[in-house]
């Protein structure tokens, strides 16, 4: 068994505590473990539907406190929706919580995404980029054949071409209207195809997907990422994701230490010690590309103490 010893307790909370499958590997060890065992009892399960202590990011009503393309994104049945089609697609959009730049901090929120050729996402510590600049992330940086939307907007290649399936004009994405809006920077991923739900991305710098699902990684100052452990097969991990329904998505960002859970479950930990490439705070956001839709509700953060 690999012994991991890091500085900060995140990741072994949530590397230990919070992923089930490892848990139902260890068995009760008589005097240690399991209820009436020496007094030991396991821990008791985190309520996601607690929030005291936590503040709302969402009215379930309005947008107000958070700024983007009105055009796409609007409030329907108490969540926050945008909706990219053939005919009117997004490109690659964001609606920007103004609540502040955190940095150390705990976010939780409910996500559906609608169409397998959606892609979406939740941005944190994240930067407006300069006008014109697109996501960071290469064909080469997400691997051959892994871009999503056949070589699209993450893939590195040109998207579909000809009219769309009603018959009518493929639209272009006005990529001019949604420029002061434009972000790079972490996102825990999410997509309507489950390829890349829970890993780490960051877009707008030259380093893509570091940690992918499944995957526990580090980085250093002039070396390439490396991985540390895998907290469980990608395809297994995946199988927690509900396709076309809610999901719980619950980011920790502590330090230099990121966390993606995903209905209960460690999808990925990235552990930036890159000096030159890690940010310790900056922007929140949600996003939309690619053809389908999105929703979110019950969007809450707790700031660090």
């Amino acid at each position: 068994m690999t012994t991991l010893n890091f500085k900060g307790p995140a990741f072994v909370l949530a590397a230990l505590l919070l992923v089930p499958s490892l848990r139902s590997q260890q068995p009760p060890v008589p005097g240690r473990g399991g209820r009436g065992f020496g007094g030991f009892t396991q821990p008791e399960p985190i309520d996601f539907g607690d929030t005291a202590g936590w503040r709302s990011m969402f009215d379930g009503q309005s947008l107000r406190g958070w700024e983007g393309n009105l055009d796409f994104w609007h409030v329907e049945n108490g969540a926050i929706v945008a909706e990219s089609t053939c005919e009117k697609p997004t490109g690659t959009i964001y609606l920007i919580w103004q609540g502040g730049q955190p940095g150390d901090f705990e976010l939780k929120a409910e996500l559906k995404g609608e169409g397998a050729e959606v892609n979406s996402g939740i941005q944190y510590r994240s930067f407006l980029q300069p006008p014109g600049q697109g996501r960071g992330g290469t064909a080469a940086a997400r691997g051959p054949g892994e871009g999503p939307f056949g070589g699209g907007a993450r893939g590195g290649g040109r998207g579909p071409t000809g009219p769309c399936p009603s018959g009518q004009p493929r639209g272009t994405p006005d990529r001019e209207a949604n420029a002061k809006w434009n972000l790079g920077g972490p996102q825990a991923d999410f997509d309507g195809a489950n390829r890349y739900t829970g890993q780490y991305y960051e877009g707008g710098t030259s380093r893509g997907i570091v940690a992918w699902r499944g995957q526990v990684v580090r980085t250093e100052e002039g070396k390439k990422p490396r991985l540390l452990a895998e907290l469980g097969a990608r395809d297994a991990l995946a199988s927690f994701v509900k396709a076309n329904d809610w999901n719980q998505i619950h980011i920790i960002a502590r330090g230099n230490e990121l966390i993606h859970i995903v209905n209960g479950h460690v999808m990925s930990v990235m552990i930036d010690d890159d000096p030159t490439k890690f940010r310790k705070n900056g922007l929140i956001a949600i996003q939309i590309e690619g053809t389908g839709k999105v929703n979110f509700r019950n969007l809450w953060i707790k700031m660090a103490q």
